[in-house]
């Protein structure tokens, strides 16, 4: 399953598509030129139990990293996800 990306001058995601239909998507918010406000996980019933959602954070972690941004985890899935995983705490404000 490949994770695409779209963004918008103000806004982003991570989703995943299957036959045209959004099955799980994590969304942000740009905070400036140097954060990003992650404020929404969503995983399709069919995808739950698979980590699809472990590893749409940790995505946003690498685009976070790549773009040299910081990360405020409002999502409390994705909080608890980074919050569990000391590797992906080098992005927290």
């Amino acid at each position: 399953m490949d994770i695409q990306y779209k963004a918008g001058d103000s806004k982003g995601s991570f989703f995943i598509e299957e036959n045209g239909e959004v099955q799980a998507e994590i969304t942000y918010s740009k905070a400036g030129d140097t954060k990003i406000i992650i404020d929404h996980t969503e995983v399709s019933d069919e995808l739950r139990g698979e980590n699809i959602g472990k590893r749409l954070v940790e995505h946003t972690v690498n685009y976070a990293r790549e773009n040299n941004l910081n990360v405020i985890p409002l999502c409390p899935f994705a909080k608890s996800i980074i919050e569990r995983d000391k590797s992906l705490q080098d992005v927290l404000n």
